[in-house]
Order: structure tokens, then C-alpha cells, then sequence
């Protein structure tokens, strides 16, 4: 479980991850997109995962040896209870509708919290 990072600090709604999880930062983009399109750029969004692992991917057929990989994609490991997205200035409806319409987006479940 997140000791850290696991209640809302910005906003009235956000959405928390409920399994452990590596967010591309992809994903982190694609439920950025699905909120602020659902919200109509009303209010003000936060984004609580910072994808900063980089995840390297030697190329195919490439013999062994000569060191590793070139980095491939960044992820954010994220643990159980995380809050991922916050968001103030939407009617409560509305919030909750983006917020799980972006846990779709997610690679794994979720769940809508609010104050």
C-alpha cells in the first residue's frame, strides 16, 4: 500500500489505483486527454504520477554483450492507494463521470474519491 500520496490534497475528486502497476506515461497522457475533454477545460486538473523510470529495450536479434539497451518508454510505479488525478471546479457529476471515464484508461482498477 502507498504510504505516501494516497489522499487528496489538491482537488474534491480524484482518482485512486486500487492495484499495483506501472503507468506508461502514455496512459498518464491518455487519461489527462479523456478528463479535460469530459470537463470541458473547466476547473483545474492535477496530476499526481510522475513517470520517472526509464524502462530500456535492447534492439532484436542483437547479439549479447555490449551494454545495455537505449531507453524505450518512461513509466511511474504505482502502489496501491495512489492518487493519480485531482480535480476542483467541476459540478460533482461531472467529475466523477471524467475521473472514471479516465480509469478505463488504466491499466489497473480504480476507483473515484472525493472530499
Amino acid at each position: 500500500m502507498a504510504c505516501r500520496g494516497n489522499t487528496l490534497a489538491f482537488g474534491e475528486f480524484g482518482l485512486q489505483a486500487l492495484e499495483p502497476a506501472w503507468l506508461t506515461s502514455r496512459q498518464i497522457e491518455a487519461g489527462r486527454r479523456t478528463i479535460s475533454r469530459y470537463a470541458r477545460r473547466g476547473g483545474k486538473l492535477w496530476i499526481r504520477a510522475f513517470p520517472d523510470r526509464a524502462i530500456t529495450v535492447r534492439p532484436a536479434e542483437t547479439r549479447m554483450g555490449s551494454g545495455k539497451g537505449a531507453p524505450d518508454y518512461w513509466v511511474a510505479i504505482i502502489k496501491p492507494g495512489r492518487v493519480l488525478y485531482e480535480i476542483r471546479g467541476v459540478a460533482g457529476g461531472v467529475s466523477r463521470k471524467a475521473m472514471s471515464m479516465a480509469g478505463y484508461k488504466m491499466p489497473m482498477k480504480t476507483k473515484v474519491i472525493w472530499k
